[in-house]
């Protein structure tokens, strides 16, 4: 059973995303938050899941040396992927307008990759997700922009907010990945792992 799986190991996440904390939370982990600064570049060549895989890891790296015997380290990263290329957290609420305009009328892809460390092993997995938004009015969009929290989010938007519930008409894959997180293929993952 998953629950039972993490039982001897102290758990350690290092990421600040609140919905990756809640989802956590819902598969009743116990975990300790880590906070680090991490510069998300990347290699220009790196496309889609080689992307997240590649700054998933590298959020790993200083804090995987550290590890004693019993922590469990999982570092994560999603981005929105849409006409070749990605979309990260955007720099102001402007860029952050644009962006939903651009995904507007139109499906893209969030990839989500999850690193899994031990002191002695390291996993790295992905999901994606297909999202369809409606066309977005752009007062709707300004709206959004003005009164939720778009800066903390890859591509501009959370699915489980106001422009969730407006603009996205149906989604292919897994839900929770949207919000930042795979849970269904973590838990599969650990349950696999010879913990």
């Amino acid at each position: 059973m998953f629950f039972k799986k993490l039982e001897n190991y102290k758990v350690l996440l290092a990421s600040g995303s609140k919905r990756r904390h809640e989802l956590l939370n819902g598969l009743k982990v116990k975990f300790e938050l880590i906070s680090q600064e991490v510069d998300e570049s990347y290699p220009e060549k790196l496309k889609k899941h080689e992307i997240t895989d590649y700054l998933a890891k590298k959020k790993s790296i200083q804090l995987k040396k550290l590890l004693k015997k019993n922590e469990l380290l999982i570092t994560a990263d999603t981005i929105v992927w849409f006409n070749n290329s990605a979309l990260g957290k955007p720099k102001n609420r402007n860029e952050a307008v644009n962006m939903v305009k651009y995904l507007s009328d139109n499906f893209h892809e969030v990839i989500s990759s999850v690193c899994i460390s031990t002191n002695k092993t390291q996993t790295i997995i992905h999901e994606s997700t297909k999202v369809y938004f409606e066309k977005l009015s752009d007062n709707d969009i300004t709206y959004y922009a003005s009164n939720y929290d778009v800066l903390d989010r890859a591509g501009s938007y959370g699915i489980q907010d106001y422009i969730g519930y407006l603009g996205i008409s149906k989604i292919e894959g897994c839900y929770n990945n949207v919000l930042g997180f795979p849970t269904s293929l973590f838990c599969k993952t650990i349950n696999k792992m010879k913990l």
